[in-house]
């Protein structure tokens, strides 16, 4: 089994550390890390090195020493983002773990006109806290040293501007009235960045394809089964890691 990650503000560059808060408690607490085992220290941008258990102490403190070379992780390519329409609950937090977990590189919350849920002043505030914390957690969780960044939520024209920059950009759309392509056969760029767009449950509304399409966005369907909001993203991102080749 892999190491358990652990995130700190300055990986260390030994010979021993002291990982000790909150990440210092769950390693001690609820991982229950003994002396021996290995255990993986990051900054979650990319920076990590590997130790091993030399104590526990306490409740919160996890003494960690041999720690090797800090380590640099490239930033991957084609980069991929998903600029994810606000589900309705607590699916947006299901939607961000389960995009970190399978390898998405940046999420984009959008305020779609069909939307449901509205993000506005302290609870707008406190629903992005929650999905960047999901991030962060999921991220230890499936032992990725370079999380996710999830950014500001973005309006309609914002998410146009986001689309124009893209290598390649796409809006994942099942009405095959709009002549949308496969996702799974498009063409795709060796390198650079992809931006995805995942509607709301309601779907993307005809002004909001039209906006996107005069910014570079193709329209594309993932199969002949419609997933939900929460899903579509981590499914497309799957996809598209297995035919850029990072999954190779």
């Amino acid at each position: 089994m892999t190491a358990p990650v652990f995130v700190v503000e300055q990986v260390p560059a030994g010979p021993e550390f002291v990982l000790d808060g909150p990440e210092g408690r769950h390693a001690v607490s609820v991982k229950r890390l003994q002396a021996g085992e290995d255990v993986v220290l990051t900054d979650g941008h990319g920076r990590w090195t590997e130790g091993t258990v030399r104590a526990a102490e306490g409740k919160d403190r996890l003494v960690v020493t041999d720690l090797c070379t800090v380590h640099e992780e490239p930033r991957p390519t084609p980069r991929i983002t998903v600029v994810q329409a606000l589900p309705k609950g607590d699916r947006g937090e299901v939607a961000v773990e389960t995009m970190t977990e399978t390898g998405v590189d940046a999420i984009v919350p959008w305020q779609a006109s069909r939307c449901i849920t509205q993000w506005k002043g302290d609870r707008g505030l406190k629903a992005l806290a929650k999905w960047r914390n999901t991030a962060r957690e999921a991220g230890k969780q499936s032992r990725r040293v370079r999380f996710p960044e999830v950014t500001d939520a973005l309006t309609t024209k914002q998410v146009a501007a986001l689309l124009a920059t893209a290598d390649f950009a796409a809006v994942l759309h099942e009405d095959r009235g709009y002549d949308s392509e496969p996702l799974a056969t498009v063409g795709l760029p060796a390198g650079g960045e992809i931006v995805l767009v995942v509607g709301p449950e309601g779907g993307v509304s005809p002004e909001e394809l039209a906006t996107f399409a005069e910014a570079g966005a193709r329209t594309c369907r993932l199969g002949r089964s419609v997933l939900r909001t929460s899903t579509a993203g981590t499914a497309a991102t799957a996809l598209l890691l297995g035919r850029t080749g990072r999954w190779a």
